[in-house]
């Protein structure tokens, strides 16, 4: 039984699945959340993930701006409780930095007959993964990801924890690098790193991985400069462990799964 047959199945009431898209291409999108979007009468989302659900009768599309997260898991929300089979698209994963996170809130603070509702979080493929792939395995030992973007959080906590996962010898992803309204962002990050990492740190520069405007790029942190990352850009960033692989194919980059002695 897939995830649509199992709502339908658990009620005839509506019900919410919150689904990730995944990077971008079609075929990286699970059978699990097609085949939710096939049931679903309501698709909710950020403006760019909704127009990449193919319109159908009976199906009502739901595009909004960014930076209205909770407005979008509040209307989610009522029209699962009318008895709408509704699905909330991010892209990658909707638990990374997304909309499971948004959903739930949503959920905490409002009317408690929401929490009868039959809600679904359906997993993708994050940006994250789909980039360290494309390069080869950057995260093959312990990593973090952060989200450098201080729309929600002070930059003071993005730093504090810059250091500390600098400190840990972390390899580290970076979620929503460099926008046009804080394009200075990004150069405190690369600062930041620089004085806590030096400059042989390589670095990954994953654009639009899996669609056709995919760039790959990977440079020594001393060469990594803020204009190399916009929003659609995933920045890996290697621990003291990571190689590179040179090959006239292009480049390979991983972290070994086995650490002999402590980095000093």
């Amino acid at each position: 039984m897939n995830a649509a047959q199992a709502m339908t199945a658990s009620g005839d009431g509506g019900w919410l699945a919150i689904a990730g898209l995944g990077p971008g291409d079609a075929a990286l999108v699970t059978p699990e959340v097609s085949a939710v979007l096939a049931e679903a009468t309501d698709v909710i989302g950020y403006i760019p993930y909704v127009a990449r659900i193919t319109p159908r009768d009976g199906l009502t599309l739901h595009a909004s701006d960014n930076r209205v997260e909770l407005d979008r898991a509040g209307l989610a929300l009522q029209l699962a409780a009318q008895g709408r089979r509704v699905v909330v698209v991010s892209s990658g994963d909707p638990g990374v930095f997304a909309m499971a996170a948004a959903v739930f809130e949503a959920l905490e603070a409002g009317p408690a007959i929401w929490r009868d509702l039959d809600i679904r979080v359906l997993p993708g493929i994050t940006a994250m993964l789909a980039a360290a792939a494309r390069a080869g395995a950057p995260l093959g030992h312990d990593f973090c990801a952060i989200n450098l973007s201080d729309n929600l959080k002070p930059w003071a906590l993005i730093e504090k924890r810059l250091r500390l996962a600098a400190e840990a010898d972390f390899a580290m992803a970076f979620y929503n690098p460099r926008s046009k309204a804080r394009p200075e962002g990004f150069a405190r990050v690369l600062e930041v790193l620089r004085a806590a990492c030096g400059d042989d740190r390589p670095v990954l520069f994953a654009r639009a991985v899996t669609t056709p405007e995919e760039q790959l790029r990977i440079v020594p942190l001393g060469e990594a400069r803020a204009e190399m990352a916009d929003m659609r850009t995933m920045v890996i960033v290697g621990s003291s462990l990571t190689r590179i692989i040179a090959r006239s194919a292009g480049p390979i980059l991983y972290t070994p799964r086995s650490v002999v002695e402590v980095p000093a």
